[in-house]
């Protein structure tokens, strides 16, 4: 059998049981990368004082999951399976989602434990009432989709979970500030771990705060969602969007008395 096991964010004693004890006994790990893996199952068996049987490890992470699924025997899942994630829930950011549809396509039986999650602790966190969001993970790195998503982000009615690296989470904050720099966000890096820090501001404040702070770390950023009473777009937001003619001429045949056609002859013969 198979078996999805969370990985603590930082702190080993977030780890259950029952996740101890699957990792005690698996005869396989698949993980993201073996060293990781090995050095955790060495903390694992230190600081509860048990035994841990060997193991054959396979690194599957993101870049070799679909090749490592088509060579797999799948007799391998007669005995006991684990796949691992360097921290935190396997396929949330992470890899895994292959592994689980290679399982559904096979009848392999699989099982996903609960357990640490850092967009929903996060939230949990924020002190944000609304019970809905969205949870977008990381943002494209660069150019014209990263544009794209962080728009859809910053007009959505809800309030919409990011992931973030230490190295990109002041260009995120930045960015934010000057397309919206009253828009509230709760910020929070390291989760669970010594250095565990959180913020809560508007984007221009912490745009401002950031510039002296350290940023090492990994970070989750929660946007708080558009005014429900501002998510109306007009003509003018829809013609100075960074978007294509086409995009634009649907939307505007949406709140006007033409057609998309006729939009689009018009936006093109102003270009």
């Amino acid at each position: 059998m198979l078996y999805f096991i969370p990985t603590p964010l930082g702190n080993i004693e977030d780890l259950t049981k029952r996740a101890i004890r699957y990792i005690q006994t698996a005869d396989t790990v698949f993980c993201e990368d073996t060293r990781v893996a090995k050095r955790l199952l060495n903390i694992i068996k230190e600081r509860f004082d048990i035994e841990i049987s060997p193991k054959e490890f396979f690194s599957m992470h993101s870049h070799n999951e679909k090749r490592i699924l088509q060579d797999l025997d799948k007799k391998i899942f007669e005995k006991t399976v684990i796949y691992m994630s360097d921290a935190g829930m396997p396929c949330i950011s992470d890899p895994g989602i292959f592994l689980v549809q290679y399982a559904q396509e096979n009848d392999i039986e699989y099982e996903v434990l609960p357990g640490a999650n850092a967009a929903v602790t996060s939230y949990a966190s924020s002190g944000f009432e609304e019970k809905e969001f969205l949870f977008y993970g990381f943002l494209p790195h660069k150019g014209n989709e990263r544009k794209k998503a962080l728009s859809e982000v910053l007009n959505s009615g809800y309030n919409t979970i990011l992931y973030e690296s230490p190295h990109r989470i002041q260009k995120l904050i930045q960015e934010i500030a000057l397309l919206d720099s009253s828009r509230e966000l709760f910020v929070q890096k390291e989760i669970s771990k010594l250095y565990h820090k959180w913020y809560k501001n508007s984007a221009e404040k912490l745009n401002e705060l950031f510039e002296n702070e350290n940023l090492k770390g990994e970070w989750v950023v929660t946007v708080r969602g558009k005014d429900k009473e501002n998510l109306s777009l007009s003509k003018d937001d829809i013609l100075e969007a960074d978007i294509s003619p086409k995009q634009k001429a649907k939307l505007l045949s949406k709140i006007s008395d033409k057609t998309t056609k006729e939009w689009y002859a018009e936006l093109v013969a102003k270009q």
